[in-house]
């Protein structure tokens, strides 16, 4: 427990790691709508690009995951963050299609190698008492980048065009230089390892049935969540006429509303039950991406924006606490699948709501993500306590 205590700090670290690779792939969905006006992509076609960018994670992060449950990797870590904003802040610079899905890659493998190892850190160092709150802050920092990626995206293309991504490598900077002492005193606390990788090993059993329900909640998540930061700013623009840069500026307060959400959520969780937060966050989503898909007023719609921060994020820290107590012999993995899922299975089915987009238009996406906004609640209530 001491051990723990001592370390506290390294939460925070994770944290802004957190809030590095995030910060990169909120980014992503605000330069969309200047890659559509200097290249004519249709919103298919642009939205591939967010697909292209998770696929490869969705595929490659529980994998690390699992490198991590076998052997702490901290500088990978660093690498991933530095891959991350390097893939994003080249996306100005190329003009061809296939050279910006290589540079998505390359970021979306960055963001693969970050998150599984620094969540079971921050797993390591929590306590049973403050494990809701541990994992909020961890999550606070990837909502957080979520924050402040578009908004920087818009301040800076709007100074520099599409050439101002090079802006977006500067976090993962400040995070190298950070990691470079950290990981030299990581390495010097041999006890601290030692102990926080014995507290792991558990004669618990594995539960992937619960897992796979958890899982499902997941998915539905990460669907509602991408169709938002993809096509939140298209539709206000769209059906409201709203400028790009009011909209980035509504994505942008949607982020911090569910940046705070992430911590409220922890808190919450430690005061009642993963399982309750899930429940809260569900019922606060559904209110509000049935309000965003019917309401046909500027007003609600941006009064929606409230509860639908607080729904998608509240849950954040008790979906990937959940997973990890489903498989707690597989700590690494289980933050691999949970925090690759809650992004990357939303960038693949993204596409092909671009299409129905194209098609007709963008207000039958958000149908789509009210009639959908059910499921999560269904599960939630089914999910296992503990």
């Amino acid at each position: 427990m001491r051990e723990k205590e001592s370390n506290g700090y390294v939460k925070y670290i994770m944290s802004f790691g957190h809030f590095c690779v995030d910060f990169t792939q909120g980014t992503l969905s605000a330069v969309l709508p200047f890659l559509i006006a200097s290249y004519s992509y249709s919103y298919a076609t642009a939205a591939t690009l967010v697909m292209v960018s998770n696929l490869i994670g969705s595929v490659i992060q529980p994998i690390f995951g699992h490198l991590a449950d076998k052997i702490d990797r901290p500088h990978l870590m660093t690498l991933g963050v530095v891959m991350a904003g390097g893939g994003m802040c080249v996306v100005g610079f190329i003009p061809s299609y296939a050279g910006l899905c290589i540079a998505v890659v390359i970021s979306g493998i960055g963001v693969a190698m970050f998150h599984p190892q620094g969540a079971r850190m921050v797993n390591k160092v929590a306590t049973e008492e403050n494990m809701g709150m541990s994992m909020g802050i961890f999550s606070f920092g990837g909502n957080a980048g979520f924050t402040v990626g578009p908004a920087l995206a818009t301040f800076a293309m709007y100074i520099a065009g599409l050439k101002g991504t090079l802006l977006f490598f500067v976090p993962a900077l400040i995070f190298a230089c950070i990691m470079t002492v950290f990981y030299r005193n990581y390495e010097s606390q041999d006890s601290f390892v030692k102990e926080s990788d014995e507290a792991l090993i558990t004669k618990e059993k594995d539960r992937w049935g619960a897992f796979a329900g958890l899982g499902g909640f997941i998915v539905c998540r990460s669907i509602i969540f991408s169709c938002i930061s993809t096509f939140l700013i298209l539709y206000l623009m769209e059906e409201y006429g709203l400028s790009e840069q009011v909209g980035s500026l509504l994505l942008s307060l949607y982020y911090g509303l569910s940046a705070l959400a992430s911590l409220l959520g922890g808190k919450l969780a430690d005061m009642t039950s993963f399982k309750k937060t899930m429940i809260i966050s569900s019922i606060l989503l559904l209110i509000a991406a049935i309000l965003l898909a019917i309401s046909g007023s500027v007003v609600i719609v941006i009064i929606a924006l409230i509860p639908l921060g607080l729904g998608i994020s509240l849950c954040y820290s008790s979906m990937v606490a959940m997973g990890q107590n489903y498989l707690p012999n597989h700590v690494g993995l289980a933050s691999g699948v949970t925090l690759g899922l809650s992004v990357s299975i939303g960038g693949i089915v993204v596409p092909f709501l671009g299409k129905i987009g194209d098609l007709y238009n963008l207000s039958y996406i958000f149908y789509i993500v009210a009639g959908l906004s059910v499921l999560p609640l269904v599960i939630s209530c089914l999910l296992p306590k503990k």
